[in-house]
């Protein structure tokens, strides 16, 4: 079973997905301060003032109490909408870099179908007789 586990680990694709992972992690990170120190204030300046992370409805009363948190959801929206716009892009980046799909060869024509074939055979055997 330990060597199966090894031999798992080993392959490619699976330190690849940890690479991608640790990479997204870290990418995340920065998209999240992106927002937070650079987007949210301008476009808080634009609505007046209004910090997106403060925006809530209390559901209950007390300090502890629950939060309807939307402001915190419109962050994470607008985090989302970044991260997908820059794999977009880094995607577009990768598969101009590659070049152009190379075009798949003409197929070759197609000989006579069964039922050509059986035609041809009984016409050839009508023209015997």
């Amino acid at each position: 079973m330990i060597k199966e586990f090894k031999d798992f680990i080993a392959k490619g694709n699976v330190m690849d997905m940890a690479v991608g992972i640790i990479i997204g992690a870290a990418f995340t990170a920065i998209v999240s301060s992106l927002v937070a120190d650079l987007i949210n204030p301008i476009i808080s300046l634009f609505m007046g003032g209004i910090d997106f992370s403060s925006l809530g409805y209390r559901l209950s009363e007390g300090e502890d109490g629950a939060v309807f948190a939307y402001g915190n959801f419109i962050m994470a929206l607008i985090n989302f909408l970044i991260i997908a716009f820059v794999v977009f892009m880094l995607v577009k980046a990768v598969n101009k870099a590659k070049g152009p799909e190379p075009e798949a060869e003409p197929e070759a024509p197609a000989g006579p179908t069964q039922e050509e074939l059986l035609m041809e055979i009984r016409d050839a055997l009508r023209a015997q007789k």
